[in-house]
């Protein structure tokens, strides 16, 4: 699903206040706090644990990574400090009008599979679920299928079987399969999600990485009717 700057009468929620909403909701997510200072993300990479991900916080920025607003793998707490004055001045130099909330502090998700579970509500049929592979190849490959919320187990199954990546989620070529019965209630607790929360107009969890034990929210993005 490709990012946008969000539309009028809507509310962008961001990083850290997406995750906190879905892990509510029992969907699992890589622990994030937001960092205001160099100093708050320093003490927040102490208290979650290193290896770290900063990543700026911004409404106006829509592709983080694109203009220097995401320094991954930061193992002590020079390299945070160090990280987070590149990421301003990176995004200042890129974006200067940008609204700047702070940067986000997380720990360093272990590797797996990366898929991509979204929502679109759509004018006449209501909320779309999405699945296909995610991180940066869903914009070039695009990936994925659809089920109209409610989704149930057996659409779930469906959806996950029909992506051409499915191969990945099964131990392709020796590599380790992901969970994909935990993959499939994960998409039902979605789609529960959704329908409890009827202000959500777009819902995007990318990379959401998938485990042969789970699945883990790396990052999210919400978008609310205001």
């Amino acid at each position: 699903m490709t990012k946008k700057a969000p539309p009028e009468n809507s509310i962008m929620l961001n990083e850290v206040a997406a995750k906190e909403m879905l892990a509510a909701a029992g969907i699992p997510v890589v622990v994030t706090k937001l960092a205001r200072t160099k100093a708050e993300a320093a003490a927040l990479s102490r208290e979650i644990g290193f290896p770290v991900v900063l990543k700026i916080v911004s409404p106006d920025v829509v592709h983080k990574s694109d203009i220097g607003g995401v320094k991954v793998g930061l193992a002590n707490l020079t390299q945070v400090e160090r990280a987070y004055g590149e990421i301003m001045a990176a995004v200042k130099k890129a974006q200067p009008a940008a609204c700047i909330e702070g940067v986000s502090v997380q720990a360093m998700a272990r590797p797996g599979i990366e898929v991509i579970v979204g929502m679109n509500r759509d004018a006449q049929f209501g909320p779309v679920l999405m699945f296909g592979l995610g991180g940066v190849t869903v914009e070039v490959y695009r990936d994925v299928t659809f089920r109209l919320v409610p989704v149930v187990r057996q659409d779930a199954a469906e959806m996950i079987r029909e992506i051409k990546g499915y191969p990945l989620l099964t131990g392709y070529r020796g590599q380790p399969p992901a969970d994909v019965a935990y993959l499939e209630k994960l998409l039902v607790k979605v789609s529960g999600f959704i329908e409890k929360n009827p202000r959500i107009r777009e819902l995007d969890i990318n990379p959401l990485i998938a485990y042969p034990d789970g699945a883990v929210a790396a990052d999210a993005r919400i978008l609310l009717d205001a």
